[in-house]
């Protein structure tokens, strides 16, 4: 009797503010299915802008001031992002207004569902309610709603994000991430052990996948 092969580990350290985070894990995803691989994924919170005031602010202005971007480079960047998404299944919608939010309520919520076995799933349906539906996930009573449509109860993720119970777990978790070295995301760690940055496209990520078999094998 053949034992099955031992999922492989990926945690991948990211913030539903980030467009890259999203294309990252949609390359990964369709590299896992190209290879075959057993795997279980864990999400990490980082915040890309902690200091991000409760209002927010819109999002080239943000990327200029922070990246010191022309508009003009913001619109390609926008376009490519767009251009993979697409191919990717994920639909980007910049429009002017587009704004960008403090996340860390966003965070403490992931934590809540993590507990009941569905952190992917309403990982995935933030990263579509900010870029696809532009919905603001600086408001408690948005992300008690994203919650519910995710299949959790409403009622409690409000009060979690209310009473801020997992706030101090949420900024261990982003400590604990800072003091291994990451400072920007997607990071991927395989195996506890092999840590790639940066959105690397679906053949980098088979070329990686196959690599860690080869060692495993």
């Amino acid at each position: 009797m053949t034992t099955a092969p031992t999922p492989l580990r990926i945690d991948i350290i990211s913030d539903v503010m980030c467009p890259w985070c999203i294309i990252g894990y949609r390359q990964l995803a369709q590299a896992l299915e190209a290879t075959d691989t057993p795997h279980e994924i864990h999400w990490h919170p980082f915040e890309l802008n902690p200091d991000m005031p409760p209002e927010g602010q819109d999002g080239a202005e943000h990327i200029a001031e922070k990246y010191g971007a022309t508009p003009e480079q913001s619109a390609q960047n926008r376009v490519q992002m767009t251009e993979l998404g697409d191919s990717l299944g994920f639909e980007f919608r910049f429009t002017d207004g587009f704004r960008m939010h403090n996340t860390f309520d966003s965070h403490q919520l992931l934590h809540w569902a993590d507990q009941q076995g569905r952190m992917h799933d309403l990982k995935q349906a933030l990263f579509s309610a900010h870029f696809t539906d532009k919905r603001d996930l600086s408001d408690q009573q948005v992300l008690a709603d994203i919650a519910a449509e995710t299949g959790l109860n409403r009622a409690e993720a409000l009060a979690v994000l209310q009473d801020q119970r997992f706030a101090a777990q949420v900024r261990e978790a982003e400590g604990f991430w800072v003091q291994q070295g990451i400072q920007g995301v997607p990071a991927v760690v395989f195996d506890r052990q092999h840590l790639v940055t940066g959105a690397q496209g679906v053949e980098n990520y088979s070329n990686i996948l196959q690599q860690l078999a080869g060692m495993k094998g």
